[in-house]
């Protein structure tokens, strides 16, 4: 249960941390990420394909 739990939190830090960073290499270009519940989720669930996913989706929605 513990080790569960404690990958579970890594992954959410982790992909805090990613869409963190990504968002301020992109502000220059002026494409803003939104870091919030649905955004971090959809990073740890799905990893780097989902990190892309939400970027064409804003990139061109927005």
């Amino acid at each position: 249960m513990k080790i569960k739990l404690g990958a579970i939190l890594k992954r959410i830090v982790f992909a805090f941390g990613i869409i963190y960073g990504i968002d301020i290499m992109l502000k220059n270009v002026g494409v803003y990420l939104p870091i919030n519940f649905f955004t971090i989720g959809i990073t740890s669930l799905l990893g780097a394909p989902g990190l892309l996913s939400l970027f064409a989706i804003f990139y061109f929605l927005a």
